[in-house]
């Protein structure tokens, strides 16, 4: 399966992006392109069922022994590896693994002090929006009693206005009474 990716991959690189779009647009210059892939180990069959445009359908040659050859691939020969650059290798490892430890804590403790100033932030807000609405409840408890006291007030002088008025009643029908 791998072999056969191999290989399709290595044909694929061979077709030309360019010459595909070409064939596109060039009906004739079509069949010189479904030669080059043929020659490239793919067989390409053209499909008329789309509207949009033109479809292709590409279909692999299977694999040549040669190709297989060609993309064995040998590992480089090893170096020899002393003591001192294994210990040089892990101190670096080490001071890196000390870095990014520190970059970490550094990054928590950032993130706590945020936390913390949002906090901070978040209760001053409260606060200061329950001075606030306490302030605007006495405000309003206020005018409350001055509107209650001022309507009390007005109600006690039309009560005081229509005494006075009954006084003056009863003293004209008093007079009235004795006059007549």
């Amino acid at each position: 399966m791998a072999k056969t990716a191999i290989a399709y991959k290595e044909k694929m690189k061979e077709i030309s992006v360019l010459s595909l779009i070409c064939s596109c647009l060039y009906p004739e210059a079509r069949k010189n392109l479904m030669g080059e892939f043929e020659v490239a180990g793919l067989e390409v069959k053209p499909i008329n069922k789309r509207a949009s445009g033109q479809a292709f359908e590409v279909i692999l040659k299977p694999p040549s022994p040669v190709t297989d050859a060609a993309h064995c691939v040998t590992s480089p020969p090893k170096k020899d590896v002393s003591l001192e650059d294994i210990q040089r290798k892990l101190e670096a490892a080490e001071d890196r693994r000390r870095c990014q430890e520190a970059q970490v804590l550094r990054a928590l403790g950032e993130k706590r002090e945020h936390e913390r100033d949002v906090l901070i932030k978040a209760m001053e807000e409260n606060n200061n929006f329950s001075k606030m609405a306490e302030e605007k409840l006495t405000i309003k408890m206020e005018q409350f009693k001055e509107n209650r006291q001022a309507y009390l007030a007005s109600i006690m002088e039309r009560l005081q206005e229509k005494e006075r008025h009954a006084q003056v009643v009863r003293r004209n029908k008093e007079l009235r009474e004795e006059t007549a």
